[in-house]
């Protein structure tokens, strides 16, 4: 086994990640240290580059941050080829943006596993000192904040989990390797050679004494402390629920997020930016999405007015008939003479057929659920 001080170093991190994205992390370590060409050295320069910017995109008068990745104090490459970002290039975007004029409202679309403890606090804690005034400031979990990233998030003005959204993993962790076996097996006898009594304790070459792992552990609970003291801080509400309530370490889903007071509402990206005045969307699909919504009003007032026995106009028949059974506006009108028996005209064989084919397929399912919800 090489690199085994690589990844003992590595694991012995504190963490507040989501345990299966750390073990792909060490993977790729161990990779590109056996000289694995996982990336070309372009893309990585390109990425590198991109992250070292950590500037904000803006919709509108709203600021978009982006939170993604792995999450680290500073960037370097590892971390950068990882898609991370961080917590100081976040700090940096969001005072950008608090201090644009134009801004109204600043947004962190989040997408990340969590990351490294150090320097997760002190984000968190400049959030909540900056969230409360004129310009909100909203984390949109899209589609995952877990662990560093929810304790980031719960700092916020508002939490909005996109419906397929993911967030939570309350939990600090670290790891310690003991290679001895290994190493002994490759012939090798490590002495580590050292002035003060616990400055080698903990490494790889031996296992952990009783005394080493209550330190490691007293560390791993000190930031698991501060962890749940700041998103009962930022959430309003108690240690104790958040120990309680808040999965200790699970991650949930939206609905869940909700019920258990770990967001405040459920939409996705776009609909959060409209909320705030941007635009999202180019006028093409803007006329269709209005279309495709008064559609489904009139299906639904149709289908509503006919489980109740309700009078319906000729006008509400069309429009219905149109969203429920997708007729063009020949076939509903025709219909609608048809149903309602109003000034029918002289017979048409061929619309009459699809008129009469949608007005059976409507009585027959006149009682369905589709109808009646």
């Amino acid at each position: 086994m090489k690199f085994e001080h690589l990844i003992s170093a590595f694991l012995a991190e504190p963490w507040a990640i989501q345990r299966e994205k750390l073990g792909v992390l060490a993977d790729v370590l161990v990779a590109r240290a056996e000289g694995e060409k996982l990336f070309s050295s372009e893309f990585a320069a390109s990425i590198d580059d991109a992250r070292a910017k950590e500037i904000a995109e803006s919709s509108g008068n709203v600021a978009i941050i982006p939170v993604y990745g792995v999450l680290a104090n500073r960037m370097d490459t590892f971390s950068a080829m990882s898609g991370g970002t961080s917590y100081a290039g976040i700090k940096k975007a969001l005072h950008s943006a608090l201090s644009n004029a134009d801004i109204k409202a600043v947004v962190l679309d989040m997408d990340s596993p969590g990351g490294t403890v150090p320097g997760t606090d002190e984000l968190a804690t400049e959030i909540r000192k900056l969230r409360g005034g004129e310009k909100p400031i909203i984390a949109q979990v899209n589609s995952l904040a877990a662990s560093a990233a929810y304790w980031i998030a719960a700092s916020t003005d508002e939490i909005v989990v996109t419906p397929s959204g993911r967030a939570g993993s309350i939990g600090v962790y670290t790891a310690h390797d003991d290679v001895s076996a290994a190493l002994e097996q490759r012939g090798i006898k490590r002495t580590y050679i050292s002035a003060g009594k616990h400055k080698v304790e903990g490494n790889e070459t031996e296992p952990l004494s009783k005394e080493t792992l209550a330190h490691v552990q007293d560390g791993v609970n000190r930031s698991y402390n501060r962890f749940v003291a700041a998103v009962a801080e930022g959430r309003g509400t108690t240690v104790g629920k958040v120990e309680d309530g808040y999965g200790q370490g699970r991650v949930f889903y939206a609905e869940a997020l909700i019920d258990r007071g770990m967001a405040d509402r459920i939409a996705t990206l776009d609909e959060t930016l409209a909320r705030f005045g941007a635009e999202t969307d180019a006028p093409t699909v803007k006329r269709i999405k209005a279309a495709n919504t008064s559609r489904a009003e009139s299906a639904s007032i149709l289908a509503a007015k006919m489980a109740a026995g309700e009078p319906i106009t000729k006008r509400e028949f069309e429009n219905g008939i149109r969203g429920l059974m997708g007729l063009t506006g020949s076939e509903a009108e025709r219909a609608a003479r048809l149903y309602l028996k109003d000034g029918q005209g002289a017979p048409d064989v061929e619309t009459d057929a699809a008129a009469l084919a949608a007005i059976t397929r409507l009585l027959a399912e006149a009682n369905t659920p589709l109808l009646n919800r």
